[in-house]
């Protein structure tokens, strides 16, 4: 959840951070799980996953309306057996599927299309604090204010996610703040390609720090959504959130 207020931030700087473009590696997003995605060199093995948007699950976000004309023309949707078993020639292709897919149980995964993916938990960690663990509701819209943050404080968003079914590409996070009807904020993170499994996935965005000051401080709308290449939302969620002089006791 980037938090600025007055500047967009991009994927790689997030919110207000001013000294994040100074130490990248510090504030890289992280991934962790048994089976690393995006491994090798995905864009010269992007026609093994060929995908096509399904016009049922379409969902464009505001900050997405720019980029209409740009969106990927996706194949035709496969199933994971049958994503598999394409291009059994091509030897790089074939190294890289198994290193993507790992010891999935193509019995257990059957013949859906679709990916499906389940944001288990979102917690707010900030150092020298307990994570804060954010219930998420089913409706996707929190009753009253969702959490609230110290002005000037180092904070992450980590959450975590399980895909069945079927390979989920180009999972992203979008999220975008409004103070008082205006936007002041809009984050766009791309998490990567994921093949179904039963061990959750866990990533970390990169560190932030809250604003501070008499202006920062205050009440904020929010909307955060978890989308794929298919353009097809697996959580939107609208909430409110608080900037104030101290953390919530």
């Amino acid at each position: 959840m980037s938090l600025a207020v007055g500047e967009d931030s991009s994927s790689k700087s997030m919110g207000f951070d001013k000294d994040a473009g100074d130490n990248n590696e510090s504030s890289e997003a992280k991934t962790t799980s048994n089976m690393p995605p995006n491994e090798g060199n995905p864009e010269e093995h992007q026609a093994g996953i060929s995908r096509k948007a399904s016009e049922s699950s379409l969902c464009p976000t505001e900050e997405e309306d720019d980029d209409e004309e740009r969106k990927i023309q996706l194949g035709p949707q496969c199933t994971l057996k049958e994503q598999f078993e394409k291009d059994k020639d091509d030897e790089s292709l074939r190294r890289w599927k198994e290193q993507l897919l790992g010891t999935v149980d193509f019995e257990s995964v059957g013949e859906k299309l679709e990916p499906e993916v389940k944001i288990l938990s979102l917690a707010i960690k900030s150092p020298g604090r307990p994570d804060m663990v954010l219930p998420i509701p089913e409706d996707g819209k929190p009753k009253g204010s969702w959490f609230t943050l110290k002005e000037g404080s180092k904070y992450s968003l980590q959450f975590t996610f399980q895909v069945s079914n079927n390979i989920v590409s180009g999972l992203k996070y979008t999220n975008t703040v409004w103070k008082t009807g205006v936007k002041v904020d809009s984050t766009k993170e791309m998490i990567g390609t994921f093949s179904p499994q039963e061990e959750p996935y866990t990533h970390e965005m990169p560190e932030e720090t809250t604003p501070s000051g008499m202006f920062a401080r205050g009440n904020y709308s929010a909307k955060s959504k978890f989308a794929d290449d298919d353009n097809k939302c697996h959580l939107e969620i609208n909430y409110t959130f608080d900037i104030r002089k101290e953390w919530q006791t």
